[in-house]
């Protein structure tokens, strides 16, 4: 590697003589997504539900809420999965699931003085179209009758088209959903049998057109890059036959490879993996595919057509983040509901029970099930809006944010010192408390916002790589 030496005298790197193996090297380093800040690994089990009522009453009527709906259900495993599921054979399991999911929306709209505006609504699993179309319709009833869901209100579900049945497209079309993530991944037949989701492109055609004729008039296409056998010719290809669906979004996942913590990942074979750089390789050759076809990048791995609303709020910089990823949900109360479901509001983060044991029996005995959860401090606050700035826009002025907190800025001082290698290495510029990471820094932003997290371990390896 050359160098040269500043006016300062100190030794700076070459950016343009970097290679992207010793970048990797660097700062692909195990780092969290920053979906939330402070990050749920260090929500703490004294935030329970008396808590959590005070903070449901203390909410400001007039504000409006945002909605997740966890269904825990797959009837299949994939291998690749990070999510909170359970795969069950009969439908038994699921109906009486809803019952007690219906009884915790219940709960938690008795902790509210009246009925309460939703802006958004999110169906996320596990599979939530593994609920019936009775079923479906019985579940958007119940929340239509608890809340007053704005008519214009973005309501959006996760889909496995391999599932879903066109009686339940139908219902999905009446109860109002207007967006629809379709899990896809890679196309590839190797690729697919290596993480145990064997899928069509003709099935989920199928299943795109029949949600359009429904009036879900919004598509996102999930793929994966990091997969095993996967290259990039095979990726490329993938996304040109994903073109052909005219997807309004495309996220394009990093696959986590955390079998300490998802044991059904050792079913996959380590040794098919790609490497740092092929996997580097992937990700880069498909986002630029991605732009090629007309499709804005929005932080890390979303990309949007110019004119739908996850681009416009960027460009308007609306854009937010949170535990579905990038998002134009501006609410500021998010109700999380069903098991692991975390929700967040003005004064901290909840979550539910993971167990569908512990879950259960809080329900049943009428108690709202929390586990755990974080009371924010306002440090928490001025750290998690840095943060989401950087994942969002990639820049953020920290003078700004500041004053905006009653803060001075030299409350970064350790944090902006910590990026003298990003910068030396061409990743951020720093300048005037503006940091802006450039296109060489953007896979590794998560990295970049890491150096503004005050929890997070220098040895903590509970999180997947940054790229």
């Amino acid at each position: 590697m050359i160098c040269i030496k500043s006016v300062e005298g100190g030794i700076l790197s070459n950016p343009a003589m970097i290679s992207s193996a010793d970048l990797l090297s660097r700062y692909d380093q195990r780092v969290p997504r920053y979906t939330s800040y402070p990050t749920a690994p260090h929500f703490q089990p004294r935030v329970q539900e008396a808590a959590y009522r005070g903070w449901l009453a203390e909410l400001d009527p007039g504000v409006p809420l945002s909605l997740y709906v966890h269904v825990p259900f797959c009837d299949s495993l994939c291998w690749f999965c990070g999510c909170h599921t359970k795969i069950v054979q009969r439908y038994a399991p699921v109906a009486a699931y809803l019952d007690l999911l219906l009884r915790e929306v219940e709960l938690t709209a008795d902790a509210f003085a009246g009925r309460r505006r939703v802006c958004h609504l999110h169906l996320g699993g596990g599979t939530p179209t593994i609920l019936s179309a009775a079923d479906l319709e019985r579940l958007f009833a119940a929340l239509r009758g608890t809340f007053d869901v704005d008519v214009d209100a973005d309501i959006a579900v996760e889909i496995d088209p391999r599932a879903l049945t066109h009686d339940s497209v139908a219902a999905l079309g009446r109860v109002g959903v207007n967006r629809a993530s379709l899990g896809l991944q890679d196309l590839d037949p190797r690729v697919q049998k290596a993480v145990n989701r064997v899928q069509s492109l003709e099935e989920t055609q199928d299943i795109a057109t029949a949600l359009r004729r429904a009036g879900v008039g919004s598509l996102n296409i999930d793929l994966m890059y990091g997969l095993p056998h996967q290259t990039i010719a095979g990726m490329l290809a993938t996304i040109d036959a994903v073109m052909g669906l005219a997807p309004q979004r495309v996220c394009l996942f990093g696959y986590a490879h955390v079998p300490w913590m998802k044991q059904h990942q050792r079913l996959i074979d380590e040794a098919a993996l790609p490497g740092p750089e092929d996997r580097f390789a992937q990700y880069m050759a498909a986002a630029e595919r991605l732009q090629e076809a007309g499709y804005v990048w929005i932080g890390l791995d979303h990309f949007a057509l110019p004119d739908d609303p996850l681009a416009v709020a960027l460009r308007e910089r609306r854009l937010h983040r949170n535990f579905q990823g990038y998002t134009t949900d501006e609410a500021s109360a998010r109700l999380g509901f069903g098991p692991s479901a975390i929700g967040g509001l003005p004064q901290g983060f909840v979550q539910n029970a993971t167990a569908m044991p512990a879950y259960r029996t809080a329900v049943e005995a009428g108690q709202l099930p929390i586990q755990r959860g974080l009371a924010l401090s306002d440090d928490d606050r001025l750290h998690s809006a840095v943060i989401e700035q950087l994942m969002c826009y990639l820049e953020v002025d920290l003078g700004a944010i500041s004053r905006r907190f009653g803060r001075s800025p030299d409350i970064f001082g350790d944090a902006v010192q910590g990026l003298a290698e990003p910068v030396a290495d061409g990743l951020v510029t720093v300048e005037e408390g503006i940091i802006r990471v450039s296109p060489r820094g953007r896979p590794f932003v998560r990295t970049i916002c890491a150096r503004f997290d005050r929890y997070l371990a220098p040895d903590a390896q509970r999180h997947a790589r940054a790229v």
